[in-house]
């Protein structure tokens, strides 16, 4: 199985939908994405992935079915505490390689730009989230790996368009990097577009392959 993360293009935040060079960027990925054998379609409910799948679906003729969490991470103080950058995970990132302190620390949320993040809370929403979504698609997680259950030929391309955040901390998870880590080494632009291709052979222990990395060549022309 192989899964297309694709980042949606650029927003209007405040209305929570795309602008029009959004609307353009989404068109071109919807061009990219016709080379994927792409089987479903899903997205984060955010008005913004919906409308840049909205793009991909249209051209290939498919449904949009929703995960809730993969909705945009929440962060900042939690009870309002304040902490650096309010708790930006990828202004922390930054801060963390100042410093000298390692991004792939497994006890990452406990330092002190996460131990009153409220954006803790929200990574393990999506960690949580991804796993139960991976199971029903014939993957679950068992320690740090994925047991594989399903035929052969039962395998899918699936796209799932989501956020900077959440797709970074779905990532993480799947692939066993800390979440600090993957968001400074993805800086996805939007309707950037990351795959991971799950092992085809059935049975225990498999590790996730990473084929493409934040590839925006779409956009770039």
């Amino acid at each position: 199985m192989r899964i297309v993360f694709v980042r949606h293009g650029e927003p209007n935040y405040e209305k929570n939908c795309l602008t029009e060079t959004g609307i353009v960027q989404a068109k071109l990925a919807a061009d990219r994405l016709k080379e994927e054998g792409i089987e479903e379609i899903w997205s984060s409910p955010y008005g913004r992935a919906m409308e840049t799948a909205e793009a991909t679906a249209k051209v290939l003729g498919l449904p949009i079915k929703t995960l809730d969490f993969m909705k945009e991470l929440d962060w900042g103080g939690i009870n309002d505490v304040p902490i650096f950058s309010d708790g930006h995970p990828w202004d922390i990132a930054d801060e963390m390689a100042k410093r000298g302190m390692d991004l792939n620390d497994d006890n990452w949320e406990k330092n002190e730009f996460f131990a009153q993040n409220r954006v803790v809370n929200s990574v393990h929403q999506v960690e949580k989230g991804i796993d139960e979504w991976l199971s029903e698609l014939g993957y679950d997680r068992r320690g740090l790996y994925y047991d594989h259950k399903i035929a052969e030929d039962e395998h899918k391309t699936v796209a799932l368009f989501s956020h900077g955040g959440s797709s970074s901390a779905a990532l993480a998870h799947i692939l066993n990097l800390s979440f600090p880590y993957m968001c400074s080494l993805l800086h996805t632009d939007f309707t950037g577009i990351t795959i991971v291709r799950m092992d085809k052979k059935l049975g225990i222990g498999s590790m996730p392959c990473l084929e493409i990395a934040s590839d925006s060549r779409h956009i770039q022309k």
